[in-house]
């Protein structure tokens, strides 16, 4: 067996305590992923919303409730044993004996302090809880203790409770320890600044090491309420090139890894001691412009974005680029969900394109498109660049490290970008919510970021969320995702498949269909 050499071996050794060089087999009791971490920003729950961020947190934090991975529709108790309904109000009664890693028990005051410190500190996923009409005034006074084991969480809008439970499952409703995040805040920050790159939850893992851009190490929580973890430790180790992360896998240096191109996905199948997933996602990839672009006027008028309805070559990209890994899917809701639409009103056709743009006076079509450097954005924008070109529209790539390009986006700092979008709870509403609104609180939705302004879409979305009526919210899901499709700067495209290598003695690991929906916690290595 040869020894390692590499950047992985290294960080791996260090994050260990380890002083010796070790072989080509990573450690039996530690699991080494190989991916992209360029797209974290935040580590704490109510910031963290890129995809590496939200993949963690399954397995540190825990929510009240959350999907079974298996069935997304049922929504299973984690911190709590029961819960009571009622016409604005939920009471929660918590697990008996659950713990934080810290040792501390999970008490209702942990309940009110992390769902309230997401909407007082309102950051990109706040938007998430805030649609109960919460705010930094109110909510304290909304989410309130019952007992020593019960907290009631109430609302004053007109939505039922299995809407609220769905909200409460997302990832920003991660409860948090108070009394460690407390003794770590700083200039009333709630300690937002140490749960960047610290953890305080009562997952299976506790964050040991984290080094932005460069490697997350997740350790073992034996009190975890759902039980320990088969694994001391997780390694998750930033390797920017996908290429490099199939040899690491190959070379038995990784023991999984993620963010892989179709031409290494393909190139693994068949490979001795690999095994190749090809797991159902409901991640959407979309085309946004800035619709008040100071720098291109063009880009905000709606011919521009019909024009690039015909000049985005769907089917060449799932079919031909991407062999079969993606799907057309041109409306906002991701196959799979309740009212999503499946129909496919734009076909590529550049001619047409043109000659609207032609219509509309648009005489030098061009735009700036920004993109994460990893597959398959690239390969996709790349593709979209010849598309358009075809079209007459000039399209300049400008590929960056993910963070980055998501930081400028929320900054309004582009004019188009390619990029994916994923539910954070299994309701239609999540993406509504996403493409379909924009309200004037200062929520940080898609709408938004698109400088996109739509009263009368805002008005029908919260009507949506307000319908108890299965088959009528439904319809008015339906009629979101063609208004959307029919005009706005936001063009859905794709929806792709995950693609995920291991070793062969890899078992027990767990992914959904949607993002956050990874698990460590029954991965173990076969002998």
């Amino acid at each position: 067996m040869k020894t390692k050499n590499t950047l992985l071996a290294v960080s791996l050794m260090i994050g260990l305590g380890a002083a010796t060089p070790s072989l080509a087999k990573t450690p039996d009791n530690t699991l080494v992923v190989a991916q992209s971490l360029d797209d974290v920003t935040s580590l704490d729950p109510a910031q963290g919303f890129e995809l590496s961020s939200v993949q963690s947190f399954n397995n540190l934090y825990q929510r009240l409730v959350q999907s079974n991975p298996d069935n997304p529709t049922e929504l299973k108790p984690t911190l709590v044993e029961s819960w009571q309904a009622e016409q604005h109000s939920l009471t929660f009664t918590l697990k008996k004996g659950a713990t934080f890693a810290s040792g501390n028990p999970v008490r209702p005051e942990d309940v009110i302090f992390s769902l309230g410190r997401v909407v007082k500190l309102n950051l990109a996923p706040s938007f998430i809880l805030t649609q109960l009409g919460w705010n930094k005034d109110n909510v304290d006074s909304l989410i309130t203790k019952v007992s020593e084991n019960q907290v009631k969480v109430a609302w004053n809008i007109d939505v039922g409770p299995s809407f609220v439970l769905s909200l409460l499952s997302a990832p920003s409703a991660s409860i948090v320890d108070a009394k460690t995040v407390l003794s770590h805040a700083k200039n009333g920050d709630l300690g937002h600044a140490w749960l960047n790159s610290h953890s305080a939850g009562s997952g299976p893992f506790k964050i040991k090491k984290y080094v932005p851009h460069q490697v997350l190490m997740m350790e073992a929580n034996a009190s975890s309420p759902g039980g320990a973890p088969k694994l001391k430790y997780v390694l998750m180790k930033n390797v920017p090139d996908a290429a490099t992360r199939q040899l690491l896998l190959e070379q038995g240096d990784a023991d999984l890894v993620r963010n892989l191109g179709t031409d290494q996905y393909f190139s693994l199948q068949g490979k001795k001691g690999v095994e190749t997933l090809n797991l159902p996602y409901a991640s959407l990839y979309y085309l946004m412009f800035n619709a008040e672009s100071k720098a291109n006027p063009d880009i905000g008028k709606a011919a521009f974005w019909k024009a690039a309805r015909y000049a985005f070559d769907y089917k060449g990209i799932a079919d031909d680029l991407m062999h079969g890994q993606f799907r057309v899917q041109q409306n906002f809701l991701p196959v799979g969900f309740n009212g999503a639409l499946t129909d496919q009103p734009y076909q590529y056709d550049p001619k047409k394109a043109a000659q609207i743009l032609k219509d509309a006076g648009i005489s030098h079509p061009h735009f700036k498109l920004v993109v994460s450097n990893q597959p398959p954005y690239l390969d996709i924008a790349q593709a979209l660049q010849a598309s358009f070109a075809k079209a007459g529209i000039e399209v300049e790539l400008i590929p960056g490290v993910s963070s980055q390009v998501a930081t400028n986006v929320k900054a309004h700092q582009y004019e188009a970008t390619l990029t994916s979008w994923g539910p954070d709870y299994f309701d239609p509403h999540t993406n509504a919510s996403a493409f379909a609104y924009n309200p004037e609180n200062g929520s940080k939705t898609l709408a938004w970021r698109a400088n996109w302004h739509i009263p009368a879409l805002n008005k029908l979305t919260i009507q949506a969320r307000a319908e108890t009526d299965g088959e009528k919210r439904t319809e008015i899901y339906q009629e979101l995702q063609r208004k959307v499709r029919e005009s706005s700067p936001l063009v859905v495209g794709l929806q792709n498949k995950k693609l995920v290598a291991l070793r062969d003695n890899i078992k027990g690991y767990v992914q959904g269909i949607t993002p956050e929906m990874v698990f460590y916690k029954n991965v173990y290595k076969s002998q």
